[in-house]
């Protein structure tokens, strides 16, 4: 199956040549992005236009953002549009759009493929509907701390967290996806910001005051953020507004927060949960996303209902990657290994969390009883190794079968539906398995050593 992971080199896009003038802004239906042959576009501006695609091997949808010639042309731009697709590439979490495919344009442009969301965002929402309930507010809000929450673990800071940039999914559940990392800041030194000349990072409505200031940031300018957007579901207004936008930061750096009860019928705990997230000084607000989510629910009365709650888990990475060229033969019987590995997976009871081409993530939460869990995790080694050792006998010389077997934190919500957790920042322990079959020092602990 064609892979969907591509890496663009650093800094960005070649602007045109030779004085020759540069292609249309606008592609045409069929063209190709990569591996993705474009439908129609969906919606354009400044930074670029985004297109309805289709994969041309699976035939699965995805939109295409391709960056504009004029952004393309600026180094600095062009780096920040693939510094956050690698971002987003790196973080893998169940709230976070997922990225497919990043590469660049034959005229030099580069492109993203992600995941085709159905919906609107949260602003579109508060547009139609008006201020929301508190229970309504909570709901949207949880799965975008426990979103930031897997950010911050990873050492990125979002930076520009509002309502825009917040897409609520049609389904009932609805599923929220945190989006627009392209200002993000992640921590090391192979993965430096990236700052315009003359440019305020983030949305001055929602923008703590230390980066008004230009102060290093931590996870609590995303916190500031929450209080921004947790006022704004509530009321339908903004905390502070001015069109002047220097009158817009004087009143993050120096007006007393509003309170939301001023405007809608909440307790007096939610006012000071705004409050607090809207410290001026980082060290009065609180210290992390899951924090002020947990403040939240208590002041709403929510605690004892639909929280979160953290437990261990087993975790299966499965990897089918061509060994060469692929003929068309070759990419069903692909699509058939796939289909096998995940119905082999369900079988055995393990839920598969992600599903991408020639990518399957599936997870098993281990019982709390130690004994128990390290015979699940033997369980779990033996599953793994069989299912390398039946794929690659399928296979045979056309795919490159790896598994790697990983135990750690899950996060657990209502009915044990999946919210989060370690064991999905899949960069920190997927290992190549030359020999097909690899587990972490975490999923064979107390094992024995033959295993």
């Amino acid at each position: 199956m064609p892979e969907e992971k591509a890496t663009l080199p650093l800094p960005g896009a070649t602007p045109p040549v030779g004085g020759r003038a540069p292609a249309p802004e606008t592609l045409a239906a069929g063209a190709f992005a990569g591996d993705w042959q474009l439908v129609r576009s969906l919606a354009a501006g400044g930074h670029g236009v985004v297109y309805l695609a289709a994969h041309r091997a699976t035939g699965r949808r995805a939109a295409v953002k391709v960056l504009s010639h004029v952004y393309a042309a600026s180094p600095e731009m062009a780096s920040r549009f693939v510094r956050e697709a690698r971002i987003l590439s790196r973080l893998r979490h169940p709230n976070v759009v997922e990225i497919l495919e990043l590469g660049s344009l034959a005229d030099g442009r580069p492109f993203v493929a992600m995941e085709l969301l159905e919906g609107r965002s949260l602003l579109e929402l508060v547009f139609a509907r008006g201020r929301l309930s508190l229970p309504e507010a909570v709901e949207l809000l949880a799965p975008v701390c426990t979103a930031l929450d897997a950010a911050h673990q990873a050492g990125v800071v979002h930076r520009d967290v509002k309502a825009s940039n917040v897409f609520v999914e049609s389904g009932d559940p609805p599923r929220v996806k945190l989006l627009d990392f392209g200002v993000a800041h992640a921590a090391g030194p192979d993965d430096p910001s990236i700052t315009v000349t003359g440019e305020r990072l983030g949305s001055a409505h929602a923008m703590a005051p230390e980066l008004i200031r230009g102060e290093a940031v931590d996870a609590r300018a995303d916190v500031y953020a929450l209080g921004v957007l947790l006022y704004q579901l509530l009321t339908g207004e903004l905390p502070f507004w001015s069109e002047d936008q220097f009158e817009l930061e004087r009143l993050h750096l120096s007006a007393p927060p509003p309170r939301p009860g001023r405007l809608a019928p909440v307790p007096t705990a939610v006012d000071a949960v705004v409050e607090r997230a809207l410290a001026k000084r980082p060290d009065e607000r609180f210290g992390s996303a899951p924090a002020f989510l947990e403040a939240l629910r208590a002041a709403a009365g929510l605690a004892g209902q639909a929280e979160e709650h953290a437990a261990r888990a087993a975790v299966l990475h499965v990897s089918l990657a061509p060994a060469g060229g692929l003929e068309p033969a070759d990419v069903l019987a692909l699509l058939e290994l796939e289909d096998a590995a995940a119905g082999r997976l369900s079988a055995a009871g393990w839920e598969i969390d992600v599903r991408a081409s020639g990518t399957l993530l599936a997870t098993r939460v281990l019982p709390p009883a130690p004994e128990a869990a390290r015979a699940a995790r033997a369980e779990a080694a033996e599953l793994g190794a069989g299912l390398s050792e039946s794929l690659a006998r399928a296979a045979g010389a056309r795919c490159r079968v790896e598994v790697c077997l990983h135990a750690g934190e899950i996060r657990l919500g209502p009915d044990e539906r999946r919210a989060g957790g370690a064991v999905f920042r899949i960069a920190e322990w997927v290992r190549d398995a030359p020999g097909g079959f690899v587990a972490t020092a975490q999923a064979l602990e107390g094992l024995s050593a033959g295993r």
